[in-house]
């Protein structure tokens, strides 16, 4: 009997991906390859210059989940990504993919202080 790698569902002979070696469900599979990578200075700088030629600044144009990522922030100075995580029930991937389209329009970044790295305002 197969098992996802991931998340332990049982899985079909014909019903399963690969990545990376692993045996994943599709669920599983979508998130693990589909990650936006947050240092990008080209997705950055495009993501910059779209929302300036179309007038967008703050929140706007941003996805609700965005929006209520960068409004928990907002409201509390910094966070870190498992408080995140558990307030807005999401899983750690999707709010890695988030937080790196967040930092490319220069509305969110990471701080570290001490051991801990802290979401915080660009």
């Amino acid at each position: 009997m197969l098992r996802c790698q991931n998340c332990a569902v049982e899985l079909s002979e014909d019903d399963f991906l690969t990545h990376n070696g692993r045996t994943l469900c599709e669920d599983c599979y979508l998130e693990a390859s589909q990650r936006i990578r947050v240092c990008d200075p080209w997705a950055e700088r495009s993501k910059r210059v779209f929302r300036e030629s179309h007038g967008l600044s703050g929140t706007d144009g941003l996805t609700d989940l965005q929006k209520k990522i960068y409004e928990y922030i907002q409201s509390r100075g910094k966070a870190t990504r498992q408080e995140l995580v558990d307030e807005l029930k999401i899983s750690m991937q999707e709010l890695e993919n988030q937080f790196a389209l967040l930092r490319h329009c220069q509305l969110l970044k990471g701080k570290k202080e001490g051991d801990q790295v802290y979401l915080v305002l660009w």
